[in-house]
Parts: C-alpha cells; structure tokens; sequence
C-alpha cells in the first residue's frame, strides 16, 4: 500500500483467509516482516488478537496523540 495503511481497513494483501500474501516474500513490508508477535499480542484466541489489533491501530491514527 504505497500511501500507508490506513488504520481499520485489512491490508492489500490480505485472502480470503486473511492470510498474507507476500508472507515471506521480499516485497513484504519491513513493518510486517519486522513485528515479532508476543504474548500480549495474540492472546489465547483469535479475537483477543484482533482486540489488541484495533486497540493499536486507534491509537496509531492521524490525531489520536
């Protein structure tokens, strides 16, 4: 995504699955390939990580400090 992704919207990326296309792939962002999930991040369930997922991206949103 040339411009950036933009908080709440799924990456370009993305399948049907919600599995990354590029996983692995040089093309892949160093935002994706350098995140190391932890703990924190994903929770026990999918839906704990998708809490903490849009917890993060309102805070990173233009105006959010």
């Amino acid at each position: 995504m040339p411009q950036g992704k933009p908080a709440g919207v799924p990456c370009i990326q993305l399948d049907d699955d919600l599995q990354c296309r590029i996983f692995g792939s040089p093309l892949r962002p160093a935002c994706c390939s350098g995140l190391q999930p932890q703990a924190d991040m994903c929770g026990d369930t999918r839906e704990q990580a998708l809490v903490w997922i849009a917890q993060l991206e309102a805070a990173t949103q233009p105006g959010a400090h």
